[in-house]
């Protein structure tokens, strides 16, 4: 049994260095072949074989060889050196530009330079809305002009997070400060009828319900004119006029 296993343990290394080993029988006419189709020198055998077979072959081999088109192309890769550079050039100044435009939309500055005035508008638009209904307005009158101040609000909210340069943002935030301008403008003089309105509603209401008291006039007429014929015979005594002290009236 151990001869058994040793005889097959030989034979099976046998098989292995046998399958390792590698033969090279060369061909003269593979070679040629080959070379002609890499650089184009040497010549096809044999050769009546390609003259009957492979004539047509036989004429353009030499010339339609490798070594012509890796010439064509390290040149095509040489002249493309001098764009790859330029274009490199372009590609790195392009990133600077917009590394410097990404910094330029990240940090809101135009909302630190304008922040305060807007909010101070917005501030006070809100006020003269709360002073619609105090001043003779309707609910519905100021639930319209709330729309507006929320459609100024939804505008500063969508201008914060929008991508876009600082200068560009400025110009947004300035509208909107002169359109709440503008309707803050409108509000007060919208406010201002409504309270002479209201003042004027209540002096018509006050004249109508006074009433006349016209025997009052006529008394306090007549005690005005009494007293102003006292002041007048006391003047004439007093000068030493003559007569009986009366005043004639002609009627």
């Amino acid at each position: 049994m151990k001869r058994l296993m040793t005889l097959m343990a030989l034979l099976a290394s046998v098989v292995c260095a046998r399958a390792q080993y590698v033969t090279y029988n060369h061909d003269d006419a593979k070679m040629n072949q080959v070379t002609v189709m890499e650089t184009g020198t040497g010549t096809l055998s044999p050769d009546l074989y390609y003259m009957l077979l492979h004539n047509s072959y036989k004429k353009t081999a030499s010339a339609k060889n490798k070594l012509s088109f890796r010439t064509q192309s390290g040149i095509h890769i040489y002249n493309q050196v001098d764009e790859a550079k330029t274009i490199d050039t372009a590609l790195v100044k392009r990133a600077e530009i917009e590394a410097l435009n990404m910094a330029d939309r990240q940090i809101d500055i135009a909302w630190l330079a304008e922040g305060d005035k807007i909010n101070k508008m917005m501030e006070r638009f809100k006020r003269n809305i709360d002073r619609i209904v105090t001043t003779g307005g309707t609910p519905s009158d100021k639930e319209r002009w709330t729309e507006y101040y929320r459609v100024y609000e939804c505008a500063l909210s969508a201008t914060k997070d929008a991508y876009m340069p600082n200068a560009q943002r400025k110009k947004e935030y300035l509208r909107i400060y002169d359109d709440v301008s503008k309707q803050n403008e409108l509000l007060v003089r919208y406010l201002v009828s409504r309270h002479n309105a209201t003042l004027t509603s209540d002096l018509l209401a006050a004249t109508d319900n006074r009433t006349v008291n016209k025997a009052s006039i006529a008394v306090n007429a007549l005690g005005r004119w009494n007293s102003s014929r006292r002041m007048v015979r006391g003047s004439q005594s007093g000068g030493g006029s003559s007569g009986d002290g009366e005043e004639t009236v002609g009627r």
